[in-house]
This record gives structure tokens, C-alpha cells and sequence, in this order.
């Protein structure tokens, strides 16, 4: 069975450096011989979570289309960007959107035993490492399996040459290998089961 993998980065901006590091990691995963879906949370606007607007109206459609891609693959690929040392409200809001059960559907669906492996680039020196603090605590809490190997990519503005490539191929290669673990990981468990 091929191992399917959910990428996105938990930033809006167009030109975001973590839109290009997990296309990066997406790339990685392929040459690694997974099927891979990388999304863009852009196409999935959600309202913040509200428990009056759940209760009125139930979970939004691109919270539901976005949770049943989750559903769909066994492993997650995330970027995170580093906002006041915590990750970005979008993608919190995302996985809070995403953790809300459906009637009939079981708690966590969309994430119980899934892999993910994690990383961040900034322009700072730590390049969104203290963000990824926050991303491991809450995939952990949802009962995902986050790999211990993490990237954080500092002074990214000079870091990343586009979306296939870093300038540095020790950072590329370390990319790389984080997303063809994602694969090794996901694969044995899947084996496994």
C-alpha cells in the first residue's frame, strides 16, 4: 500500500517560506515513494472556532473538506511559521476546526495514529524552532505521532532558493531525509497494523 501524506503550511501569505519548505519536504517524500498531497490553507477559510457557531450551524464545509483529506492520508508533512514564539493563529485554528468530532464520527478521526513529521523557517536565527514547541505539544495532545527529527530553517529570505531547492544542501538533504522518515515511520505502522 503507498503511503499517502497530507503537506501543508500553516501560512496565508503568498510568497510564505513555509509554503516552499514543505513543497521542498513534499518532493523529498516522493523521491521516497509517497503519494502526496500538498494543500495550500488558503483554499480552506474558516471562521475562528466558535462553540456558538458550531452548536448553531455545525462544523463548516472547508473545516469538513479539510478534515476528510486528513482522514485520507496517514501522515502529515507541516510547516509551521513562528508568531510571538507560538505558531500562527491559522493553522491553531485549523486543527482546532479539525478536532471537532461530527455526529457519528469518532473523536479525532482525522488524526488518532497518524505520523507527521514537522519543521519551520524564519527569517530569524532560530528559524520558528520555538513555534515547533507548540505545533509537537498539540499534535502530541491529538494523539498523532510526531516524529522526534524536526527542521527549523533560520534567515530563510537567504536560506531558500525556491520552491524545489535551499541554497545549502546539508539544510536540502536534512529536508529531505525528515520527509522520506515520515514515509519509513508511516509505512511500518501501516505494515503493522
Amino acid at each position: 500500500m503507498t503511503t499517502k501524506i497530507l503537506a501543508f503550511a500553516g501560512s496565508l501569505r503568498r510568497d510564505s517560506f513555509n509554503k516552499k519548505l514543505v513543497q521542498i519536504a513534499a518532493s523529498g517524500a516522493r523521491a521516497a515513494g509517497a503519494e502526496v498531497t500538498y494543500v495550500d490553507l488558503r483554499e480552506f477559510a474558516m471562521p475562528l472556532y466558535d462553540g456558538d457557531l458550531e452548536a448553531a450551524d455545525g462544523v463548516p464545509e472547508n473545516a469538513k473538506r479539510f478534515k476528510a483529506l486528513m482522514k485520507s492520508h496517514q501522515a502529515f508533512l507541516i510547516a509551521s511559521p513562528e508568531y510571538n514564539s507560538s505558531i500562527s493563529g491559522v493553522l491553531k485554528n485549523t486543527l482546532d476546526w479539525a478536532s471537532r468530532a461530527e455526529p457519528g464520527e469518532a473523536p479525532l478521526a482525522c488524526f488518532k495514529g497518524k505520523v507527521a513529521g514537522i519543521m519551520s523557517a524564519s527569517p530569524g536565527a532560530l528559524g520558528g524552532l520555538r513555534g515547533l514547541v507548540t505545533v509537537r505539544s498539540i499534535l502530541g495532545n491529538l494523539h498523532v505521532i510526531v516524529l522526534p527529527e524536526q527542521i527549523a530553517v533560520s534567515k530563510a529570505h537567504e536560506a531558500l532558493a525556491d520552491e524545489t531547492r535551499l541554497h545549502d544542501a546539508k539544510q536540502q538533504a536534512a529536508i529531505e531525509a525528515l520527509a522520506a522518515r515520515v514515509v519509513q515511520v508511516t509505512a511500518a505502522l501501516q505494515a503493522a497494523r
